[in-house]
């Protein structure tokens, strides 16, 4: 074998070695896509984000000190979508079953979160547009949120039906003061994956 046949044979078998690691690496992601629903609890496909909410409605900072507080707000207000088949649907929490879920998105796809103190509270809030409109006004209890300090974001669900497997979803910004920031949020996944 001369040299020239060696180097042929060499760039031949290289590219059969990455033609395999892409094929390899293309599977690898498909099926790490189709899994991470299995693992995941509920789907996002059944909370579609929809709602409008605001965290600490009387705070612009939507702020949660851990330690200090015992409950968070939330404003649910109405909001108009288009649903799955691309008609326009209004949604009136004022209107709707109190069926909500609040904390972070991993303890809300786990079908935890807290659940609302009480039926809430029907208030105009202004939409700093010069308008208002009635928002239903839920309290939270903090310690049931599996919120730890290293979220940017906190989820709220509603749940369609007692069955708590469908509905709207909504997502707002906040600062988490108070709790120490940890890999909380990826060892549950770990965990989930686990079981």
């Amino acid at each position: 074998m001369n040299d020239r046949t060696q180097r042929a044979a060499m760039d031949v078998s290289t590219k059969t070695t990455t033609r395999r690691r892409l094929l390899g690496n293309a599977v690898g992601i498909g099926v790490g896509a189709a899994a991470i629903p299995a693992v995941s609890g509920v789907a996002a496909a059944h909370f579609p984000t929809q709602l409008d909410i605001d965290i600490q409605p009387q705070n612009e900072d939507n702020f949660i000190d851990l330690a200090e507080h015992d409950s968070v707000s939330v404003a649910v207000h109405p909001t108009e979508y288009l649903n799955g088949d691309g008609e326009r649907e209004t949604f009136d929490p004022t209107e709707e079953a109190v069926r909500y879920r609040f904390g972070s998105r991993f303890d809300l796809q786990d079908g935890g979160g807290a659940r609302p103190a009480g039926d809430g509270d029907v208030t105009e809030i202004e939409s700093g547009h010069g308008e208002s409109d009635e928002a239903l006004v839920l309290e939270f209890p903090v310690e049931d949120t599996g919120l730890d300090g290293s979220e940017e974001a906190a989820w709220l669900y509603w749940e369609r039906d007692d069955s708590g497997e469908h509905g709207l979803a909504g997502v707002d910004s906040l600062r988490v003061y108070g709790g120490e920031q940890s890999n909380t949020a990826l060892l549950r996944l770990f965990r989930r994956f686990l079981e």
